[in-house]
């Protein structure tokens, strides 16, 4: 066996036990569990000794992890994500269309995070996770929490509608300027109301919109399955469409593009904006 990586502990204001500390700091292990099975092999070492699961961190340490030939051959899923914004507690990063968040595939974003975001130096850090979802196609701004009280904190802020979201779509057909859809999704209420920008007329399409949307509810696929029930689904989705309207290879059209809210630690106002991807701009130059 030889030494894989090695991370050296600040000072920290409470002690913390090692499998609890140690998640995240460590490219080549990011969970949990990973953490505790290394530590139960004895591939973790603090302060040149073997650890175990009970041994707490108090800050000065310095933890080496121990690779067997086994997992050096494993994989790691190295993929570059924009940052929007980070600090201790939580960040705000960019998530492509065309990847899942999580889930049991290898390649998600969830198994990026570690690679991408520094460990934050609170006591409760914990590996950093998304705590909202974006669907597959879609693209746009992911919420990430960075310790255990923030997961906690950014989930109630989520259940109480103390996070506001901000989508662009392009939707297909004639619509209205703006309007309300209020159509329950699996016998739950779902509320999204729209606002159209700009509409250009199209050969196949008759017409094109460029649409803000904000949910008032989140339910799975709300604003594809509200769209679709109007007659406007939105351009670029297989799973929601009207026969002979389906546009193939570009990917589906909708983009949550603002995140707004009162940071739940600092207190301050978070409000940051990401700019429509660049298959929107060749419909809609802005």
């Amino acid at each position: 066996m030889k030494i894989s990586e090695t991370h050296n502990v600040k000072n920290i204001v409470t002690p913390i036990r090692l499998q609890e500390y140690a998640v995240g700091i460590f490219k080549t292990i990011p969970t949990k569990s990973g953490i505790k099975k290394a530590i139960k092999k004895g591939l973790v070492n603090v302060n040149g000794k073997t650890a175990t699961t009970a041994l707490y961190i108090k800050g000065g340490e310095t933890i080496d992890l121990f690779q067997t030939e086994e997992t050096l051959k494993k994989k790691q899923f190295n993929f570059p994500l924009e940052i929007l914004y980070e600090d201790d507690y939580l960040a705000i990063i960019y998530k492509p269309s065309g990847i899942l968040v999580s889930g049991n595939s290898f390649a998600t974003i969830d198994n990026a995070l570690t690679q991408n975001l520094q460990k934050s130096t609170l006591a409760d850090a914990t590996r950093s996770r998304p705590v909202h979802r974006l669907d597959y196609p879609t693209s746009g701004l992911l919420l990430i929490g960075k310790t255990t009280a923030s997961i906690i904190s950014l989930n109630q802020l989520f259940e109480k509608k103390e996070i506001h979201k901000i989508y662009h779509a392009i939707c297909i057909g004639k619509m209205k300027l703006n309007g309300e859809i209020d159509s329950p999704i699996s016998d739950k209420n779902a509320f999204t109301s729209f606002d159209v920008i700009e509409t250009v007329k199209s050969p196949r399409f008759d017409f094109l919109n460029l649409v803000k949307l904000t949910p008032k509810t989140g339910r799975k696929h709300q604003l594809r399955k509200h769209l679709f029930t109007i007659g406007n689904p939105i351009l670029g989705d297989k799973e929601y469409f009207i026969k002979d309207l389906v546009l193939n290879g570009k990917g589906l059209f909708l983009h949550a593009s603002t995140l707004s809210f009162t940071h739940p630690f600092t207190k301050k106002t978070i409000n940051i904006t990401k700019e429509l991807p660049k298959k929107f701009k060749k419909i809609f130059p802005q």
